[in-house]
């Protein structure tokens, strides 16, 4: 291959690195890029995790044989059985060498081609009908993460010295796309999660409600949002310090977790302060009360604060109709309230005190919401603390 198809492939590669904006895009990138910058015919790109002593697949790219998926679920291997990962490879590099690739022939060590002969990779290739393959480290922010591997088919040309050192640059290439995909996706975790917490925070909680809603609307899905204040945190904070006011946060945060965790695929968040919620998708308003009664029940046996006041409004009650996130949450602010009022031991559940077989026109907390706003009550969300009305019976 010449050197002007090589800085060719380089380039190619690089760019679609760059392009990439999922991990996943980055990935099968990296895998494509590389097997057709070496002509091969498979590529897959793997990482090494340290904690559970593996190496495992995160995308097999190119002709799969039977077995193999393009985004493996469970396809990992212990590192014992590749030894080359933590001897030649990490002992090598830690010694002061380079963090070079190495090939492999189905033949074995006698093929003359092996720099890191290993007996799993020759009995992988002989399987899969492949000749050989050329395994190149990845390495980021100064440590051995992986490694990408590609393969050519029985009677291909068998890769030699001048193919793994182009290999090497195409890990290097690779890896800093990597890097630059991880940053993006830390970005985006920010972006969406309470730093105190690590819970989802609102905006987040605004972006998955407009698709709960939407999805509610085309398939009658139901979505159902419990709103929860932990009870005392200004005395907490007041008394014993914010430090303290923010264990009782995270404490909570925990809770909500756990409790959240019950209803399959529920977000769990905080909203900001000491309001946080939880946002359900699927299960029925019922299952949603009955984890909201536990959440009530765990929050007020926590020592710090006096318990937390929730609120729940699900679709799968007659609370009329819900066309827009903003009144599923005025609904069950609306709740929430009621239950801070009230300083109920239990959740609030807007649309059952309006009788049977109504769409919650007699209920007080669908009367709550669906109110007029007062003209000191701007912004998307209603704010219900302190408008006097009487508490839930």
């Amino acid at each position: 291959m010449g050197e002007d198809v090589r800085l060719r492939a380089v380039v190619e590669l690089a760019q679609a690195m760059a392009a990439a904006q999922t991990p996943r895009e980055s990935w099968r990138a990296a895998a494509l890029g590389a097997c057709r910058a070496l002509s091969g015919s498979f590529a897959a790109l793997s990482v090494w995790e340290r904690d559970l002593g593996r190496l495992r697949v995160l995308v097999n790219a190119g002709e799969r044989t039977e077995g193999e998926e393009e985004f493996p679920e469970g396809e990992a291997y212990p590192v014992h059985q590749f030894p080359e990962i933590t001897e030649f490879l990490h002992e090598r590099w830690a010694g002061g060498g380079e963090p070079n690739a190495w090939v492999e022939t189905a033949e074995g060590p006698s093929g003359g081609h092996s720099a890191g002969y290993c007996h799993q990779r020759v009995s992988a290739l002989r399987r899969r009908g492949r000749g050989c393959c050329v395994v190149a480290p990845i390495v980021l922010h100064g440590r051995a993460w992986g490694e990408l591997y590609v393969a050519r088919p029985v009677g291909a040309p068998v890769f030699g010295r001048s193919d793994a050192d182009f290999a090497t640059v195409l890990a290097a290439v690779a890896a800093a796309g990597i890097a630059q995909t991880e940053r993006l996706e830390e970005v985006r975790r920010l972006a969406f999660t309470d730093a105190l917490t690590g819970l989802a925070n609102r905006r987040a909680v605004d972006l998955r409600l407009d698709e709960a809603v939407e999805r509610h609307r085309v398939d009658g899905a139901v979505v159902s949002l419990a709103v929860c204040d932990v009870n005392g945190l200004k005395r907490v904070n007041d008394t014993r310090g914010h430090a303290i006011g923010d264990r009782l946060l995270e404490r909570f945060g925990s809770i909500l977790s756990l409790c959240g965790a019950m209803l399959p695929g529920t977000l769990a968040a905080r909203l900001g302060g000491d309001e946080f919620c939880l946002l359900s998708v699927g299960p029925s308003a019922d299952e949603v009360v009955r984890v909201a009664d536990e959440l009530c029940v765990r929050a007020a046996e926590l020592e710090l604060g006096d318990g937390v006041a929730c609120g729940v409004a699900s679709t799968g009650d007659p609370i009329g109709p819900v066309r827009s996130a903003r009144r599923l949450f005025r609904l069950a602010d609306a709740a929430q309230y009621r239950a801070k009022a009230a300083r109920a031991a239990k959740p609030v559940v807007a649309g059952r005190e309006g009788g049977e077989g109504g769409e919650g026109g007699d209920d007080p907390v669908v009367r709550l919401a669906d109110s007029p706003p007062r003209v000191d009550e701007p912004g998307e969300r209603r704010r219900f603390r302190g408008r006097g009305l009487p508490p839930a019976g």
